[in-house]
């Protein structure tokens, strides 16, 4: 579910977002009419998960999300005890707003933190600063909330290794059950990737960037986080099963501007426009596109999915729903970063060292199978 809408825009963030709130309650409707649209998409199949992404989903009220739910689970079958996964800001969540959100069945948080340097915090744009950050997670898990998740970013131009441990350990000293960090990434159309181009500022080492990485490794193993994939850490249970659908090739249905879909056979994405959507919606014109998936593109999706995680790629797996072809390309392809001790191969199963995890962009382009 993107929920389209941010009040301010962040400096790094290229996701499509739309600041006008005017087009609030005329995107909720066209939003329930899109879920009834595409209530057959699933083919039937029991919902496992609903995330709520964004944009900013802590723009709904309480009387918004519930007519959202209410809309759901009439046209969908949604198994018992479904992950319902909600992003926030920091900011948004005061605790008048935890006590309404409590009351739906929102049962995870993903709380978008970004830092712990009021520095780094301002450098990027967010509206909130290190002790609402803290204190929003508090007060979610004193108010029921027991399955929360926040994200970090790293590798910030102004962020040295120490100011990076030290978000990391305020991060582990709070009631989470999960992490995502990512490294800083400079969009083209991002006020920092402009700054960026025109020579305003300048990206950290990339020794200084490994070693961050390295520092995030090892503070969440010390506190018993598991690294399940590049960027997601996790207490015992608590990883993201909605992440965990993506990665194994589950169906999903993508509802609302830029929301993309997968059925197995073919993917598609909506237009990312909400003045054009709403109309679309309204009007009976399109709003997506979509692609039928060959051989080759379901190969190449089960390589970049299963690379990012420890389960790693199965030989067995390639083999018998791909054949022998594209299994040796892709033992051959591998060679290489296994000798190198990027990648290790442990009965039959390909999975990246902590060396290939800071290059895995790199390897899944070469290992990936060349479209005919």
């Amino acid at each position: 579910m993107h929920i389209p809408f941010c009040l301010k825009k962040c400096t790094y963030c290229d996701f499509y977002k739309s600041t006008n709130l005017d087009f609030k309650a005329r995107f909720i409707d066209s939003l329930l009419k899109e879920i009834k649209l595409g209530q057959n998409y699933l083919d039937g199949e029991k919902v496992e998960t609903i995330y709520f992404g964004g944009g900013t989903p802590s723009v709904l009220s309480r009387s918004e999300l519930e007519l959202i739910f209410e809309t759901l689970f009439q046209l969908f079958e949604v198994e018992s005890g479904a992950e319902i996964t909600f992003e926030a800001n920091p900011d948004d969540l005061t605790p008048e707003y935890l006590s309404d959100l409590i009351k739906t069945p929102v049962n995870r948080l993903s709380i978008g933190i970004q830092s712990f340097s009021d520095e780094n915090l301002q450098m990027m744009g967010r509206r909130h600063d290190k002790l609402q950050a803290a204190k929003c997670v508090e007060d979610a898990f004193n108010l029921g909330f027991e399955n929360i998740s926040i994200d970090l970013i790293y590798g910030l131009p102004s962020s040295s290794n120490k100011v990076w441990e030290i978000s990391l350990q305020q991060a582990f000293a709070l009631p989470i059950k999960h992490l995502s960090a990512y490294h800083i990434t400079y969009h083209k159309h991002t006020h920092l990737g402009g700054l960026l181009h025109k020579g305003a500022l300048k990206e950290i080492s990339e020794d200084d960037s490994f070693a961050q990485f390295g520092i995030l490794i090892e503070t969440a193993a010390q506190h018993n986080f598991e690294h399940y994939e590049i960027s997601n850490f996790a207490k015992e249970g608590k990883i993201s099963k909605h992440n965990y659908g993506y990665w194994f090739g589950q169906k999903y249905l993508g509802l609302g501007p830029s929301a993309h879909s997968y059925n197995q056979t073919s993917r598609s994405w909506n237009i990312s426009d909400l003045p054009y959507y709403i109309k679309g919606i309204n009007s009976g014109g399109k709003i997506s596109d979509s692609e039928h998936l060959s051989e080759t593109d379901k190969f190449n999706d089960y390589i970049i999915t299963r690379l990012r995680t420890k389960w790693g790629i199965s030989e067995d797996f390639v083999r018998i729903n791909f054949g022998d072809s594209y299994l040796d390309g892709l033992q051959k392809d591998a060679k290489k970063y296994i000798e190198g001790g990027s990648m290790v191969n442990n009965l039959g199963c390909l999975t990246l060292t902590r060396k290939g995890l800071f290059i895995s962009d790199k390897i899944m382009e070469e290992l990936i199978a060349p479209k005919p």
